[in-house]
């Protein structure tokens, strides 16, 4: 396949242009024209793209890629041997940041819902970033904790009550920390997200509405693992889907 073919194909997918978003999304660091195997991460660090190099691989496709707004633009350092590796070995790296969060089947939010058994029915928050769904029956916030935990296969940490009864539950993965105060505006009754901020702690002590923080990489594996899967099915590329851990 064609690295222009597959960026278009992503990029219409996952509806790259409606996304508001800080890094640039699609191909980042163009390599070799031909693309056969893709290897897939959530996030492009050097242990990623050494694996890219040391398997083979034609491109890299991930969650978080480079060039972040309001980072240094100068290629020193760490991101100068990252970049040198890349280019160096004839490799593309494709990245999607909000618009694989945002994708309604193969998001980063969609899967975890689909993980947990949350039908998502509602969205709030900028861009309509936060999702939520009832469940079918109330659930003690500290037994969400624990299933969340036993899915997630990482320490769920529970601030707020414990004993609160959730007939509404929202989340949005990653570091939606900032989601919080509109999730209890639309109505939750719990609120996970993947990392947690000195002052989540008060609003949901304050609230009464528990926040759940499940980490920033654990909850947003799901929705590249998706994405893998689509492009051997769908573009009949070898792809091939690296979970490096990361406790953040």
């Amino acid at each position: 396949m064609h690295r222009g073919e597959l960026e278009r194909h992503l990029g219409e997918l996952l509806a790259v242009e409606r996304a508001r978003d800080y890094c640039p999304n699609g191909l980042q660091v163009e390599g070799r024209r031909e693309v056969r195997r893709v290897l897939c991460g959530v996030t492009a660090s050097q242990q990623l793209v050494d694996l890219a190099v040391s398997g083979a691989f034609d491109a890299i496709v991930v969650h978080h890629g480079y060039f972040w707004k309001g980072e240094d633009p100068c290629l020193k350092g760490i991101r100068r041997r990252r970049i040198a590796t890349l280019l160096g070995h004839d490799i593309n790296l494709f990245a999607y940041h909000l618009p694989l969060d945002m994708h309604p089947k193969l998001g980063n939010n969609a899967q975890l819902g689909r993980l947990m058994g949350w039908s998502g029915e509602a969205c709030f928050g900028d861009q309509e970033l936060g999702w939520m769904a009832r469940l079918g029956a109330p659930a003690a916030a500290v037994s969400l904790c624990r299933a969340i935990t036993a899915r997630l296969g990482r320490e769920a940490l529970l601030v707020g009550d414990p004993s609160r009864q959730v007939s509404k539950v929202a989340w949005c993965t990653g570091g939606a920390q900032g989601l919080f105060d509109e999730a209890i505006v639309a109505g939750a009754d719990l609120y996970v997200s993947g990392e947690i901020s000195e002052q989540t702690t008060h609003l949901a002590r304050e609230s009464g509405v528990p926040y759940i923080a499940a980490g920033h990489h654990a909850t947003e594996r799901y929705g590249i693992m998706a994405l893998s899967r689509h492009l051997a099915d769908t573009c009949g590329l070898e792809t091939h889907f690296v979970d490096l851990y990361n406790p953040a």
